[in-house]
């Protein structure tokens, strides 16, 4: 496959804005609230028809076997769901640093699921789509969705915030991995956190339960929140290793990225509340 730019689809990154524990089910999973926006970056994804019941992979994240692969495990899916004698490849230009924190592998699987419902008239609703994405992963329905949202649960109980500021982003991400069932399993790790509610997330009262323990485990996180906090107000989303901070415009989040120590991974990107997958299929979110 020899991709034309034109015909690449997006799969954006999320930030986590903030994120909290707030309990624990009996099966052991952590109860979360916290807020999904996405931005106008992330990875890329070609489609390609093949032969029926195919589902190759070009390109895609270093290290990881085609069939673990989360975007050619959602083509396998919706194919086994609707029963589709359809095939297709799959290039994957993968922008986003692996361990980030910032959902590229659910991202790239809610635009597989996305794309692939359209292209095969396969028919699903969101409804149906975002049920297929929890198959494959807690952040997956959010991309599915589309709308920067208001999450609790395990991340499946999804309300839309379509009218969140969309600043821009300076995101940087040092070259540490990070093992996310090892910060769960931390004694430190603040598993009580008292329930809040979107009002008190807007007037600014929330932050990451989990950056305490990366700082304390990855000084090199430690040292990117540091450095972006010298420009603005640093977070870590999700659990992964970057770190970011909001800026007024594109200049003064590019001007946070400069002198970045060698080996580490940074760029700018705007704040969106619509995914630009969902911009791109024309689609209107529904929760």
């Amino acid at each position: 496959m020899t991709p034309a730019e034109e015909n690449a689809w997006p799969a954006p990154a999320k930030l986590n804005l903030f994120l909290h524990i707030v309990g624990r089910r009996d099966d052991g999973y952590h109860l979360l609230q916290t807020v999904f926006q996405f931005l106008d970056y992330g990875d890329r994804l070609w489609f390609e028809s093949a032969p029926a019941g195919m589902v190759a992979r070009e390109g895609g994240p270093a290290g990881v076997a085609e069939l673990d692969d989360l975007s050619v495990r959602a083509a396998r899916t919706l194919l086994q769901v609707t029963g589709l004698r359809e095939g297709v490849r799959l290039c994957l230009d993968k922008r986003l640093p692996a361990g980030g924190g910032l959902g590229g592998g659910s991202s790239d699987a809610a635009t597989v699921l996305l794309v692939l419902n359209r292209l095969w008239r396969a028919g699903l609703s969101q409804d149906d789509l975002a049920e297929l994405g929890l198959m494959l992963g807690a952040d997956v329905p959010v991309f599915v969705r589309g709308t920067a949202a208001w999450a609790e649960g395990v991340g499946e109980r999804l309300e839309p915030l379509p009218d969140l500021p969309e600043p821009w982003y300076a995101v940087v991400k040092p070259p540490v991995s990070i093992a996310t069932a090892d910060l769960f399993a931390d004694p430190k790790l603040t598993r009580d956190c008292p329930p809040i509610t979107i009002r008190d997330f807007l007037l600014g009262q929330a932050g990451n339960v989990f950056e305490p323990v990366v700082r304390a485990r990855y000084p090199e996180v430690a040292q990117a929140l540091e450095r972006l906090s010298a420009h603005a107000p640093a977070r870590l989303t999700g659990t992964g290793a970057c770190a970011f901070a909001a800026f007024a415009d594109a200049d003064s989040a590019r001007g946070a990225l400069r002198d970045l120590p060698e080996g580490w991974h940074g760029f700018a990107a705007r704040g969106c509340n619509l995914s630009p997958v969902h911009a791109r299929l024309g689609a209107t979110p529904a929760f």
